[in-house]
């Protein structure tokens, strides 16, 4: 089993992923609902860590080093087409925080990630969507007094912190709510029920 070589193959989709989005920024058509080649290069990546998975299990830092588990983790985040993947892996993942070789925030942002799409309340508000005042705003979540003690105990900085954050890379990076917000969720809607998030 060579660790190095899957380290870097991680790190390859991570790359990848981020390239894009960088030339999605850069156009303007982040903020144009789901874009097919990001599609494509997420349903692709997805398809390559679940392999490396079924080999080597989570891959942990302790397995492939800080840099390629990171990537790997932002692999699944992004595997949004995939609900089956992405639970699975926050069950391997909250085994490896349990064991003490993960970080109990990267399974925080899975959990909210897998909430929001099924429709739930999301526990550390970790994410975001556009508002009717054209504002990036935290999905639904049930109290924010509870919100920023689980987000402190995961040692995430409290929602109104990270809520001016993500308003200000948005400004940073132009991205612009969508010009129809209520079709945009209908669309959104229609998505989860055919990639099996809700029925």
């Amino acid at each position: 089993m060579n660790y190095n070589q899957i380290a870097e193959k991680l790190i390859d989709l991570q790359n990848a992923d981020l390239a894009l989005r960088e030339k999605l920024v850069k156009s303007g058509r982040l903020s144009e609902g789901y874009d097919e080649e990001m599609k494509a290069l997420h349903n692709r990546n997805a398809k390559l860590l679940n392999e490396i998975i079924a080999v080597i299990g989570y891959p942990t830092v302790e397995k492939v080093g800080k840099e390629a588990s990171e990537a790997a983790w932002l692999v699944i985040q992004h595997a949004i087409e995939q609900p089956q993947l992405m639970k699975k892996c926050a069950e391997l993942l909250r085994i490896e925080v349990a064991k003490g070789n993960a970080e109990p925030k990267s399974l925080a942002y899975l959990y909210d990630r897998i909430a929001v799409f099924e429709g739930k309340s999301q526990l550390y508000g970790t994410q975001f969507d556009w508002d009717e005042n054209g504002e990036l705003s935290p999905n639904a979540f049930d109290d924010l007094v509870e919100v920023n003690k689980r987000r402190s105990s995961v040692g995430l900085d409290t929602l109104e912190e990270q809520t001016a954050l993500i308003r200000a890379n948005a400004k940073k990076e132009n991205q612009q709510p969508p010009k129809d917000l209520e079709k945009r969720r209908q669309e959104v809607e229609a998505w989860k029920k055919k990639v099996g998030w809700i029925r």
